[in-house]
């Protein structure tokens, strides 16, 4: 099941695991894993990708990074064949992949020439342009009759869906929200009414992909396996000019 209608569907960069992971739901669709299970599954991935970078076994990183994302596509999967949407799973998830996300480049620092504070705004810049990329896409999904799961403005605590409970929900947003609460409020900062503008055509929301999670963490493996450990810190640094590049085309092109 897609996200969009299909005349809304766009070539998703960061979403090249997504037949693998529709495969992965469906040998789980009859079965009691539950898609928070496989948010289990990818952040042991992502943990042992961690540890693979540490040894320097970096094609192994690379396998475990793809294999993450995987499995991080495959989750929402199986809560859409399941028909199991879930307040419970969209924060587990988000909160999982931002912690991995330290981790690796925490991880980057102790393997590389890079300083400790370069690593922290790499990170940091890693973190806007997922939320750009995120803050678009649930736009568009909102805007299109698409999943709406995820909430363009995440400020207030959501009213648990069935099956799952109000306290989990509640525990899980106000950690959400402290971690990515800063990050939410850059971006909205920077582009307020991007709501009120017009659908974003399918070639914008590509480019953008490229900062879609999936992408990013392909692209760390790659450059370790080719050997260029020490141009990843700064290279996630320089990308964040694009931030201000696809805000700029948003609000001047499509802004009603």
């Amino acid at each position: 099941m897609s996200k969009l209608p299909a005349q809304y569907k766009f070539l998703d960069i960061s979403d090249y695991g997504r037949p693998v992971a529709r495969y992965i739901a469906k040998a789980f669709q009859n079965t009691s894993i539950t898609p928070v299970h496989v948010t289990c599954m990818f952040i042991v991935s992502g943990v042992f990708a961690i540890l693979a970078m540490v040894y320097q076994q970096y094609w192994l990183a690379l396998f475990l990074l793809v294999l993450k994302s995987v499995l991080d596509a495959a989750d929402g999967e199986l809560a859409r064949i399941k028909e199991t949407p879930s307040y419970t799973g969209r924060y587990f998830d988000s909160i999982a992949d931002i912690l991995l996300n330290a981790g690796i480049f925490y991880t980057l620092y102790s393997i590389s020439t890079s300083s400790l504070l370069m690593a922290v705004i790499a990170f940091a810049c890693l973190q806007l342009q997922g939320t750009l990329y995120n803050y678009y896409y649930v736009i568009l999904r909102n805007k299109v009759e698409g999943d709406t799961t995820s909430r363009v403005f995440e400020t207030e605590t959501p009213t648990a869906l069935p099956g799952e409970k109000q306290q989990t929900v509640s525990f899980l947003f106000a950690i959400y929200r402290m971690l990515y609460g800063a990050f939410d409020a850059v971006i909205y900062a920077l582009d307020r009414n991007a709501y009120s503008g017009s659908i974003l055509p399918n070639w914008f929301m590509t480019c953008l992909s490229f900062f879609g999670l999936g992408f990013q963490l392909l692209l760390i493996g790659v450059l370790l396996v080719a050997g260029l450990k020490d141009f990843i810190v700064p290279l996630f640094i320089m990308f964040s000019f694009l931030v201000f590049v696809f805000i700029g085309i948003r609000r001047t092109w499509y802004s009603c």
